[in-house]
């Protein structure tokens, strides 16, 4: 649609000037928390495939509340994972950037963040599939307890 066509003309030209200011970074647009929103999952991969240098930043707090309280189990967070891995291949696993935080949401979507212990968020699933799907990459902690969420996840991952 428009929104989309004018999202992917506004990545293009970003790009191009990066790439004229030889800036060789990714750009990632993140999933966002309301399904009102652009920013589906669906959206990003897709625009991750017109565009070159663009990969999705994956909110998975986003994708839990603007689906209304879906993506919150092991088999879930499994499925995001394998449909980025399949759309965009294993370069994307081995670069990703991950937005995570606890979420209160409504049936419209996102509403604040909140810390991870506080929120439905089934984080421990979370980083149990990011360990089975041996994620790579940067993990970005956005709860109001930034630095206990983030050494929180980071202690998890690395637990044997």
């Amino acid at each position: 649609g428009k929104v989309y066509d004018k999202v992917k003309e506004c990545l293009k030209d970003i790009v191009k000037i990066l790439k004229e200011e030889g800036v060789e970074v990714w750009v990632r647009p993140e999933t966002t928390g309301k399904g009102s929103q652009f920013g589906s999952l669906q959206e990003l991969v897709q625009l991750s495939k017109e565009v070159e240098m663009v990969l999705p930043c994956i909110d998975f707090a986003h994708i839990h509340a603007r689906t209304g309280g879906k993506y919150n189990s092991r088999e879930e967070f499994a499925e995001i994972l394998s449909y980025v891995e399949s759309e965009l291949g294993r370069e994307l696993l081995d670069n990703m950037h991950i937005h995570v935080s606890g979420i209160e949401y409504t049936k419209k979507g996102e509403q604040n963040h909140v810390n991870l212990e506080e929120s439905d968020l089934k984080y421990l699933d979370l980083v149990e599939t990011w360990k089975e799907f041996n994620l790579k990459g940067v993990v970005v902690s956005e709860t109001p307890n930034l630095e206990g969420d983030a050494i929180l996840l980071k202690n998890l991952y690395y637990k044997r």
